[in-house]
């Protein structure tokens, strides 16, 4: 497999939907699991989005018809959430909010992949987790050792291939697909499979790295609904560059967390063209499917 250099091109379109981010403060309505609900909602807020937890049935679906975004993550699948989670996505198809899946643990714990795969059925905007999580939902592996993976980034990419290819609504799931890991993966028709190469295995080391990163995803797609591969992308680098910077100077994950806030906050469009390291694999940078 042949990769290009890191590519200009892609740092500055992510340095310009982060202004995008920034200048529309998005509204993230998010269902996701409680050990992550406040590192999810200071996430946001220091990226400058705005978080909403509204995970009560009756009340998910009309919010996410009002919301910019929805974050839908499976990590702690108690029956009202689960509830609120059919009923928001539901909404938002029909609202046009793009929204994202975030499928946590799924594989053989039964009452989280019965409910992924029932939100994969209203095809989101972006798919995102790790690889064992993604070949879990897709239908080719067994799922990882609870929310570790046991799958590498690569083991996945021919799977996420196949969600995003194929005429809507028989062949592509999803719009864009993106898996996390030591280099992070994104799939999506007209930009072929990215790879972001920034990041830290500090964000390993504290509670709700990779949750977090599904609510920024979101928010990037309410600034490019009609590009969930370029959301993706920017949303995962964005990330990833926050927390390279933030781990220059933590001594350990207990202070690498608030300066991870504090660097998403601060983070300009000139540390992200200077910081990124973001690739397009050659051999599928024409991949494009039908609409």
């Amino acid at each position: 497999m042949e990769t290009a250099a890191p590519s200009p091109a892609w740092a500055h379109r992510t340095a310009e939907l982060l202004e995008a981010v920034r200048a529309r403060s998005p509204l993230v309505q998010c269902i996701t699991n409680t050990v992550v609900q406040n590192v999810t909602a200071n996430v946001l807020l220091a990226l400058g989005a705005s978080p909403a937890m509204v995970d009560v049935r009756t009340e998910a679906g009309p919010f996410a018809r009002v919301a910019d975004a929805l974050l839908v993550n499976t990590g702690t699948p108690h029956a009202e959430p689960r509830v609120a989670a059919l009923e928001a996505a539901t909404a938002a198809v029909d609202a046009g909010t793009p929204w994202v899946l975030d499928p946590v643990a799924v594989g053989s714990l039964p009452v989280r992949t019965a409910l992924a795969r029932d939100l994969l059925g209203l095809h989101p905007t972006v798919l995102r987790g790790n690889a064992s999580e993604v070949l879990a939902l897709l239908g080719t592996s067994a799922g990882g050792r609870g929310v570790d993976s046991t799958a590498g980034t690569e083991d996945a990419r021919e799977a996420a291939v196949d969600a995003v290819a194929g005429p809507r609504p028989a062949g592509r799931l999803v719009a864009a697909l993106a898996v996390s890991g030591p280099v992070d993966l994104v799939v999506a028709p007209g930009i072929g499979v990215v790879r972001v190469a920034n990041g830290t295995d500090l964000l390993t080391r504290i509670t709700g790295g990779g949750c977090a990163l599904g609510a920024v995803v979101a928010a990037f797609t309410s600034v490019a609904p009609d590009d969930a591969g370029a959301a993706a992308v920017a949303a995962t680098a964005v990330h990833t560059i926050a927390a390279e910077l933030a781990a220059r100077d933590a001594a350990g994950p207990g202070t690498f967390q608030p300066l991870f806030l504090d660097r998403l906050a601060s983070l300009t469009p000139e540390d992200v063209v200077r910081e990124a390291r973001i690739t397009v694999e050659t051999e599928a940078a024409s991949l494009v499917v039908s609409a």
